[in-house]
């Protein structure tokens, strides 16, 4: 059985230590909770043992401050049957941030229920998906039920009423896959990926896609070369993750293939170059919510002359050790053609058998895998493929700019003026940054900070669309009709990993409303240590970012926290300015690293999905192939992590730590990894 292979033992052992930590951290911390609940008519009254003070009560997204008097605070608002959950939490000021959870709710008779939730109960439903995904190696179902037990929780756990079972069971498609839906910017990333989908289809019939196998099989000689240049078109396209997982993944596929590179090799390579690369780069469209965070948390700090959030960022880069580590190992994998772990079956199996799926017949195929040959008589010419792609990439920059700009502008005319163009913006951009002096990359990364993506996708793979049309239309390679079938076809390869998008954006949902992400924060981010600090973040970001699957609510959620934190412990212990900030530089770069290590590792993941999907790899084989790498690569970026600051900090220190931790991965790599033939 597969469960009983080594990565499997070692996830276990680990969700049993987490599920020990956090169960002896509730225990804990119910000891120090100082306030209850008691509900009338029309709300609730919040009893505590404290005479005065102010809680932050969150009633299912509607957050407000409420001051304590006398002990007592009321919370105004309508109960039904069916009930809401209520958080309740110290002000942020209190450094102990005790909270509570619970569901209030009105009974046939009449009476108010309440009913106490306790917070660890937060981690069942991410934990239930995860688990069931690794063991059941299927994922909708696991991601279902992984939303089902999160609706149960979320209703109040009313064990006796079947009425309450089908009522959480309606919500996951009622409340959550709809509320999942119901959000801009997850149709931009569906309405993209079907766009992009259609795009590869139509490319392929044409024999666009053929044409670019043939050409670069003149550079793609073996399967070292090959895997090198995926990777190089991984770092290249370095501006949006999400396609650059979805260009990369589709127009490698074919070659990979004739290589005999198993799929699973393909996801990883994918997958590792397309966060790491969007998550350090100066220009990408990460950088936007990257500086907004650090500038809200340094704000925080109240310094009279803080540096600018893209300096601090750019200064942080040296520590972002995972990012760095994880495109350097995949060059020595790729290198010594040595592999190890699932990773070394899937690859011993496509070597050996040609057999680059997992699935051993035609029946166990990939339901999503359609048959994309050229059509009779299609021309064979490689610029077919390479200028709708290409199109993509450059319409995705024009977007970035023309959103960026014309945000700027409107902040620019705010006030009464009337700039316009691209040049008045760059010109004038002082005015609204406050930085009297801006560079030009500061500038670049000013302009996509304020971009649209999301926007700029859409816009991007629609003309990537009504190019690849034309150059088939013009060239009578397939009629208009059957050019439309094949859009359509494209648009069904898309359907499954969107089904899985949706459920984990759902799921994400569940852990939103029940604060999975506060409840591991107040638990496991204390630290009297300053040195020890990054470390410990570095493991908060990654376990919240695996059970979220979400790198960029990691970093919503911890920057704030983190960054003040760190400042406040540092200056406690007095350490020198100079040392604090290095330690704030060593924080800020972790929490973006370890938010994308614990992308890497879940199976819940959007990126990871679209991987899988980009490179027509079973989703589960990716993740249990991936995972031993992440894990290589995140433990040694950990111990950088704290020897950095520990020894002084600095450029100079990195650079070594880094130098060093190349040799290490080789030699890990060297002694773990088998050749594959």
């Amino acid at each position: 059985m597969y469960t009983n292979l080594p990565i499997f033992k070692a996830l276990r052992i680990t969700l049993a230590g987490l599920l020990l930590v956090v169960f002896n951290v509730t225990i804990v911390h119910a000891q120090i909770t100082d306030f209850s609940v008691r509900a009338y008519q029309n709300g609730i009254i919040i009893n505590s043992s404290e005479e005065s003070g102010t809680l932050l009560v969150d009633n299912l997204g509607q957050a407000q401050k409420v001051n304590l008097s006398n002990g007592n605070a009321v919370v105004q608002g309508d109960i039904d049957r069916k009930g809401k959950l209520i958080w309740i939490r110290t002000d942020e000021s209190n450094t102990s941030k005790m909270q509570k959870l619970y569901h209030v709710s009105k009974l046939k008779n009449g009476n108010i229920r309440v009913k106490h939730i306790p917070l660890w109960l937060s981690l069942v439903p991410p934990l239930v998906a995860i688990i069931l995904a690794l063991f059941l190696k299927e994922v909708i179902v696991s991601l279902f039920v992984g939303i089902w037990s999160g609706a149960f929780i979320i209703g109040g756990m009313r064990f006796s009423s079947l009425y309450h079972w089908m009522q959480s069971l309606f919500d996951v498609v009622q409340n959550f896959m709809i509320g999942a839906l119901n959000d801009s910017a997850h149709l931009s990333v569906l309405l993209f990926s079907l766009l992009i989908g259609g795009m590869v289809s139509i490319i392929s019939k044409n024999g666009g896609m053929a044409g670019v196998v043939r050409a670069l099989s003149k550079y793609a000689k073996t399967p070292k070369s090959a895997q090198f240049i995926t990777w190089l078109l991984g770092v290249a396209i370095f501006f949006d993750d999400y396609a650059n997982t979805l260009i990369v993944g589709n127009t490698m596929r074919s070659v990979t293939d004739s290589f005999k590179i198993s799929r699973e090799k393909l996801a990883y390579i994918v997958d590792s170059t397309a966060a790491p690369v969007a998550a350090v780069a100066f220009i990408t469209t990460w950088i936007g919510a990257e500086l907004g965070y650090i500038d809200d948390g340094i704000a925080s700090l109240g310094l009279s002359n803080a540096p600018t959030a893209y300096s601090i960022f750019i200064s942080s880069l040296r520590y972002s050790f995972y990012p760095i580590l994880t495109l350097v190992f995949i060059l020595i994998i790729i290198y010594t053609r040595r592999d190890y772990g699932p990773m070394w079956k899937a690859e011993h199996r496509s070597s050996t058998t040609g057999q680059v799926s997992s699935a051993s017949t035609e029946d166990e195929n990939e339901p999503d895998m359609e048959d994309l040959s050229p059509v009779k008589g299609a021309s064979i010419k490689w610029y077919n493929a390479v200028i709708p792609v290409a199109t993509v990439i450059l319409m995705t920059i024009y977007g970035l700019l023309e959103t960026g700009f014309g945000s700027i502008l409107q902040s620019l005319n705010s006030d009464g003026a009337t700039y316009q163009g691209w040049g008045q913006a760059w010109a004038n951009m002082e005015a609204i940054s406050g930085i009297p002096e801006m560079g030009f990359f500061t500038k670049l990364g000013t302009v996509i900070g304020n971009s649209d993506s999301y926007s700029a996708l859409i816009w991007a793979s629609l003309i990537g669309v009504l190019v690849a049309l034309i150059l088939t239309w013009s060239q009578r390679i397939i009629k208009l009709k059957d050019s439309m079938h094949w859009l359509v076809v494209g648009f069904k390869t898309m359907m499954p990993a969107l089904i899985i998008l949706t459920l984990a954006w759902a799921l994400a949902i569940t852990t939103k409303d029940l604060h999975t992400a506060d409840y591991l924060s107040a638990n496991l981010a204390n630290s009297l240590n300053p040195y020890v600090l990054p470390v410990v973040i570095f493991l908060l970001a990654a376990l919240i970012s695996f059970s979220t699957g979400s790198s960029w609510s990691t970093m919503a959620i911890l920057y704030p926290i983190a960054i003040p934190t760190t400042y406040i412990i540092c200056r406690n212990n007095g350490l020198s300015t100079d040392l604090t900030f290095e330690l704030l530089y060593n924080v800020i770069a972790t929490v973006l690293a370890a938010s994308v290590l614990g992308d890497h590792c879940s199976p819940i993941s959007d990126t990871t999905i679209l991987s899988s999907l980009a490179s027509d790899c079973n989703h589960i084989d990716h993740v249990r192939t991936q995972l031993p790498y992440a894990l290589t690569v995140g433990a040694v970026s950990c111990a950088c992590t704290f020897l950095s600051t520990f020894l002084g900090g600095g450029f100079l220190i990195s650079l070594i730590l880094i130098i060093i931790s190349i040799a290490l991965l080789y030699l890990i790599v060297i002694k773990l990894g088998k050749k594959v033939d």
